[in-house]
């Protein structure tokens, strides 16, 4: 049970973005659950489980068929106009203009992989590769289809949390004393 609460008869979009392993869907999940909130967090993984198909395929795809980034993209964004919400994305920042609180999540590639490595395990070198690969791709897919550096965030984010230094319900914290100071929630008596 949360101690904050949304203030009465507000809507709250909150865009949490940061690249694969930063713990984006882990952070998102708790803070959607502990503000009682829709979570929004449809990605390649997802569009590839409704298509059969694997992740690996679905970068492929994409590689050649902007079709793929279009629909999640705008797919997610139609999502969270709807209600309030935590959307977390890897461009949920950039994409989600009327979001009230924007957050981005570092971590060094070392550490994300290792988090993925955790999650799903495999060849941690492997990972590694891929992991590389993934990033290099989506930053040059989000450039032609956007114009955004997903790796220039600093200007777009209204906070930068280096998820190294705290677990995920402490990086939840963070964001809901943030959400406090800026005057969307309220404490519980």
């Amino acid at each position: 049970m949360s101690e904050y609460e949304i203030k009465s008869g507000t809507e709250l979009r909150i865009a949490i973005s940061g690249k694969s392993g930063c713990g984006n869907t882990t952070v998102s999940t708790l803070l959607s659950k502990k503000l009682g909130i829709t979570l929004i967090n449809y990605t390649f993984r997802q569009l590839a489980q409704e298509k059969g198909l694997t992740l690996e395929q679905v970068i492929q795809n994409a590689k050649t068929d902007d079709s793929y980034d279009k629909y999640v993209d705008t797919h997610q964004v139609e999502l969270a106009l709807k209600e309030s919400c935590v959307l977390g994305s890897r461009l949920a920042i950039w994409m989600l203009k009327e979001a009230d609180l924007k957050v981005y999540l570092f971590a060094s590639d070392d550490l994300r992989a290792s988090r993925i490595f955790n999650r799903e395990g495999g060849d941690l070198q492997k990972i590694k590769e891929f992991t590389s690969m993934r990033d290099a791709e989506d930053t040059r897919r989000y450039k032609k289809l956007y114009d955004i550096d997903n790796n220039s965030y600093e200007d777009i984010a209204d906070i930068v949390i280096d998820t190294s230094t705290s677990g995920p319900e402490g990086i939840v914290e963070t964001i809901l004393k943030e959400l406090e100071k800026r005057g969307f929630l309220g404490k519980l008596s």
